[in-house]
């Protein structure tokens, strides 16, 4: 399954990307994010791993981070596994003539069992809809300082 998502951050790109890639700013865009343990390579460089671990109501849900593509500051790369899904997300960003960010997000995901798979063909939506609320929750973290982290 793979679809796009688009976002306008009123911010510069080095701003943009400051707050970004700031491992300890992920719990205020990230609702749900519990903990974020490096595991390997140098952070935010290709080949990085990080372990996440999400509290999703009464489920804990741990994936893999693995840096797959870097060409800073249009371009950054990842891959997202767990035990049920492998997720492709290539990330571009742009700056408008207005000092503003584009952020746009393609993703792919492959389902590793049946379970998932099902859920990629019943609801497919659910995906796009989580992925953009983690984009608005950004744009609301970093223009106005607003965090999910005690939501």
């Amino acid at each position: 399954m793979k679809y796009s998502t688009k976002i306008t951050v009123a911010l510069p790109l080095d701003e943009f990307l400051h707050k970004f890639n700031n491992t300890e700013n992920m719990k205020h865009w990230q609702k749900g994010l519990i903990a974020a343990e490096h595991i390997s390579g140098t952070p935010g460089e290709l080949g990085s791993k990080m372990k996440l671990t999400y509290k999703l109501g009464k489920r804990v849900m741990e994936l893999i981070e693995t840096i797959t593509h870097v060409n800073l500051p249009y371009e950054l790369h990842a891959t997202y596994t767990t035990q049920s899904m492998h997720n492709i997300q290539e990330n571009y960003f742009n700056q408008t003539e207005e000092g503003h960010t584009i952020w746009t997000s393609d993703n792919e995901f492959v389902p590793l069992g049946f379970t998932m798979k099902l859920m990629t063909k019943l609801m497919p939506g659910a995906f796009k809809k989580q992925s953009l609320q983690y984009m608005e929750d950004f744009k609301n973290f970093a223009e106005k300082g607003t965090s999910v982290a005690n939501a």
